[in-house]
């Protein structure tokens, strides 16, 4: 049940993510927002290496591959739309294939991240905070980007006694 949890948790932040970017053009992706900042491919392409790097035979190798090279993750490149969404797909699905056979028995079981040891629980902790952080980050450059067309991802402001009297409507009926 814990599993399926942070599982859920994961999906939500890969669906936010998901949401803002559909609401940006090509060009916003690479677009950069003051002195030494990321663009959101760069931000895609980190969250893409962590994930598969991480999760990758998860119980039983250093979260840390030698086959990473983190620092590119960081690099500019114009790559398109279609490229980076197959790179973001990929990081996703090696977390979410690990997360399927993962049970909550599991979760005192010892992992390593950069040779340093943790439990299973610690790890995905680590990984869920790591990935909400850059979402966000993700959420707020779309949110610039995109400015006064911005559709909100949760309640829109000034919204929340219309939502929630919808949602208790929905609940008694």
């Amino acid at each position: 049940m814990i599993v399926a949890s942070i599982q859920s948790e994961f999906q939500r932040y890969k669906s936010l993510a998901e949401k803002a970017l559909s609401q940006i053009q090509d060009k916003e992706l690479h677009k950069i927002i003051g002195e030494d900042n990321n663009s959101i491919a760069v931000i895609m392409n980190h969250l893409s290496g962590n994930l598969k790097s991480r999760f990758t035979n998860f119980l039983t190798e250093d979260g840390e591959k030698t086959w990473r090279n983190r620092d590119q993750e960081f690099e500019e490149r114009a790559e398109a739309r279609t490229v980076l969404l197959q790179k973001w797909e990929q990081g996703w699905g090696v977390l979410f294939e690990s997360l399927s056979v993962l049970h909550d028995s599991d979760l005192s079981k010892a992992v390593k991240i950069r040779e340093q040891e943790m439990s299973v629980a610690a790890a995905l902790q680590r990984s869920l905070a790591h990935v909400s952080y850059h979402v966000g980050q993700i959420v707020l450059l779309a949110r610039i980007h995109v400015g006064k067309e911005w559709k909100s991802l949760s309640i829109p402001r000034g919204k929340s006694q219309e939502f929630y009297l919808k949602m208790s409507t929905k609940l008694k009926s």
